[in-house]
């Protein structure tokens, strides 16, 4: 299944596929080695893109004291840090980076209520640089989940990555795992966890969007 924030992208290639090969067609009709190429090359094309917003079912992993992974991914980050934006005071911050070959719907960590959310315009520096949880274009969402734990998470762009989504505002009920934003190209997500959190990931682990229990709570 596609995911609908790919629809636009999908028809502008399809157009631009399809009138790339028609010139090459009628400017060189005698190279029918550069128009099977170019075809070739078009079918590869299209299959990375529709591979990036594809779309799969998942049974997500469910629980009021666990928090999710927001993005499938590989771990980059687990460390303790001042967290200046909502909560001013330290936490456990742990980043997954989403390569272009990962799906990139953004799911929410946990349940609850969200309390803060805010979008940051701002750089497109890549996405494991240190200042691109602070400096990139971004949104933080802070949601409060059933025990009144409240988990903070930051969606971030990428050097590739220059439009995040999100389906979220403050004041709204969310589920587990429900879909919450979307991230083009590769990105990253932040989750900032309280110090006493329980961490069940390591840095390098590959995790997945809704199903890969980040922490306990």
């Amino acid at each position: 299944m596609l995911h609908r924030e790919g629809r636009a992208t999908i028809l502008l290639t399809l157009v631009f596929l399809f009138l790339l090969n028609g010139l090459i067609g009628y400017f060189f009709p005698a190279l029918i080695w550069l128009q099977n190429g170019f075809i070739l090359l078009s079918i590869v094309f299209l299959i990375i893109i529709l591979q990036f917003f594809r779309n799969p079912s998942i049974t997500p992993t469910l629980g009021d004291n666990l928090v999710v992974s927001p993005a499938d991914g590989k771990v980059v980050v687990i460390e303790e840090v001042m967290e200046t934006e909502y909560f001013n005071e330290k936490r456990i911050q742990v980043s997954v980076f989403m390569s272009p070959f990962n799906v990139h719907v953004n799911r929410n960590p946990v349940a609850g209520i969200v309390r803060y959310f805010k979008y940051h315009p701002g750089k497109y520096l890549v996405a494991w640089h240190p200042k691109s949880s602070t400096e990139n274009e971004r949104t933080t969402t802070v949601i409060e989940n059933p025990n009144k734990v409240q988990i903070l998470f930051r969606q971030i762009a990428g050097a590739l990555a220059k439009r995040i989504v999100w389906y979220v505002s403050e004041g709204q009920p969310v589920k587990q795992a429900g879909e919450m934003g979307f991230i083009k190209f590769g990105s990253r997500v932040d989750i900032f966890l309280p110090l006493n959190a329980k961490i069940n990931v390591n840095l390098n682990e590959v995790v997945k969007g809704g199903r890969t229990v980040i922490a306990e709570v």
